[in-house]
């Protein structure tokens, strides 16, 4: 007697939805950004001196734990080699939980203190095209987020569907950390080091 097949039938409709609901929370992020009057209230520093300064910190926190996590992935699926330890699974669910927790507030202080810029200041000043492309970036990240969970919690995705929705939510990650917190350091200094304040 040959054991059933309990594998759920692969579908294309679950890349599918989770890419159009990954879509609509970008979009929906980007029109609060644009249409929020930014405003300090409601936020914190945790300690640092400045909200820049904690988004700064918070931002290179994130973008080593999303290098660990492309490492993670690449070793649990066998791409690096030799077998993965038997810890490694729960670091990199611990690590990707810490990440996407930690994204999410810097995305809260990103759209309620400083929202969408694009265009000009409300002094008259052009907006810098890094600033436009870092906000562009932020909300497509939140909405990759979306995508990555779908993949991860779906049983019925086709196997393609985690790698590259954790490769996009990786290389959207890793670019809004070069755009904002790699930029600062690069510009002002360490935050709190006697740069920018």
């Amino acid at each position: 007697m040959v054991a059933a097949d309990t594998t759920p039938p692969r579908s294309l409709a679950v890349p599918l939805a989770g890419f159009a609901v990954g879509a609509v929370v970008a979009l929906l992020v980007g029109v609060f950004g644009k249409v929020h009057d930014p405003t300090l209230a409601g936020t914190t520093t945790l300690g640092f001196r400045t909200v820049i300064d904690m988004k700064v910190v918070l931002s290179v926190v994130v973008g080593v734990l999303a290098v660990l996590q492309a490492i993670g992935a690449l070793w649990l699926y066998g791409k690096l080699g030799a077998g993965a330890p038997p810890w490694l699974g729960t670091a990199h669910r611990v690590s990707g939980t810490v990440a996407l927790l930690l994204t999410l507030v810097i995305a809260y202080h990103c759209l309620w203190a400083l929202g969408l810029e694009t265009g000009r200041f409300a002094d008259g000043e052009p907006v810098p095209a890094r600033t436009v492309v870092h906000g562009v970036l932020g909300c497509a990240v939140l909405g990759t987020i979306v995508v990555k969970v779908v993949a991860v919690r779906s049983r019925r995705a086709p196997g393609w569907f985690l790698p590259v929705a954790g490769g996009l939510l990786f290389t959207l990650l890793v670019s809004a950390v070069l755009t904002s917190a790699v930029w600062y350091i690069g510009t002002h200094g360490w935050p709190g080091a006697g740069g920018y304040g």
